[in-house]
């Protein structure tokens, strides 16, 4: 049966055995400036099974939706002061959760065009049927349903991947961990040097105010910087004396050992793969393994050179018949070589660092060699 309203411009079909499926439920917010629209169309969403509240403007329909939750707003679009556009705009910023379907008695496809791209659910023109507005209605519901699914379902997988990303990294330290481990157990003299030597380097960056990520991956690679020596004879390693020429050769090609080594682990840091390969280039182009000069040897591997060789000079060394340098010898043997052997750069941040809070290791050992040969194999 139909019943016209002609002063709603609403064609109301009154549902009888042809009526299937279950009814839509939920909270339905009706904005209108005219009361006896409102009502006519909550009466019909009532039958539809919502809970439903009346708005006679934009802003009443805005304080409303701040103590109430709504799944769908149905809003005439001509308003005076607020008109349905603005209050799209206000609901799709302030509550995106909420449908918002708006209506108008005005056929004009470019409107409804508009709208759908501002964000509204649907469009309807009146006058219209109980059919095409719970079409309309449970359609608009649908999509917010699916919107907020989806989107829980990215927060869902982003707090995975996260999760995962944190699991991956602890792994990744462990291998590197015991990566240095390794060493330390082939060579009793390097026990300690890798820990000191990542945070030296990160003093170093810090005075040099390098950013966090960039921090990360210098701490890492100080950590793993002498991973190369796995592959040195142990013979060589621990010689209780000066090394020869041969051993000397031999014992520097732990930088690029260690790079092969590292290079399938560490693509995802190539910066603490940069120390891995560099800590032993010199700024004046003698270093090894590719003879870089100056600022064309990567910044990180740089700083690892400076903490690098301050670590090798203030602790001990089987291939060296003396212990370590104080820190004042040290430093000024650093200052020394500041241009030729390092960055004076980073030699200048590290002294900052050295002023602020380092602490050399506990050796009571004086040294006895030149200070040149404490610095030449780190």
């Amino acid at each position: 049966m139909h019943g016209t309203r002609p002063e709603s411009g609403l064609e109301i079909v009154v549902e009888d055995a042809r009526h299937v499926g279950e009814k839509i439920t939920g909270a339905c917010l009706i904005v209108d400036d005219e009361p006896r629209l409102r009502q006519v169309l909550a009466r019909l969403m009532e039958q539809e099974g919502f809970v439903c509240h009346e708005a006679g403007s934009g802003a009443e329909a805005l304080e409303l939706l701040r103590r109430t939750a709504i799944s769908i707003v149905l809003s005439d679009l001509r308003m005076p002061v607020m008109d349905g556009i603005e209050l799209l705009r206000q609901v799709r910023a302030r509550y995106p959760d909420t449908a918002v379907v708006l209506i108008t008695a005005v056929a004009d496809v470019d409107v409804a065009v508009s709208c759908i791209a501002m964000g509204a659910a649907d469009y309807l023109t009146k006058p219209f049927n109980l059919d095409e507005v719970r079409a309309r209605v449970a359609q608009a519901l649908d999509k917010r349903r699916l919107l907020m699914e989806n989107r829980g379902y990215h927060e869902r997988l982003e707090e995975r991947v996260a999760a995962q990303g944190r699991r991956l990294e602890e792994l990744f330290l462990a291998s590197m961990q015991a990566f240095a481990e390794a060493l330390e157990v082939k060579d009793r003299y390097t026990r300690g040097h890798s820990i000191r030597v990542s945070q030296y380097c990160v003093a170093i960056a810090q005075r040099m105010q390098l950013p966090p990520d960039v921090l990360r991956q210098i701490e890492i690679g100080g950590h793993v910087h002498d991973i190369g020596k796995i592959g040195v004879r142990e013979s060589v390693l621990n010689k209780p004396g000066p090394l020869t020429d041969d051993e000397y050769e031999h014992i520097m090609t732990h930088p690029m050992v260690g790079w092969r080594i590292l290079s399938p682990i560490l693509g995802d840091a190539p910066l603490a793969l940069n120390i891995v390969r560099s800590h032993h280039e010199r700024f004046d182009g003698r270093g090894i393994p590719d003879g870089l000069v100056g600022k064309s040897i990567p910044l990180e591997a740089r700083i690892a050179a400076v903490a690098d060789a301050f670590d090798a000079m203030t602790s001990g060394r089987a291939y060296r018949r003396g212990g370590r340098l104080d820190l004042d010898a040290a430093m000024h043997e650093m200052r020394r070589c500041s241009g030729s052997q390092f960055d004076p750069e980073v030699i200048a941040a590290f002294e900052l660092a050295v002023a602020a809070d380092i602490t050399l290791p506990d050796i009571s050992q004086t040294s006895e060699l030149p200070v040149a040969s404490l610095i030449a194999v780190s």
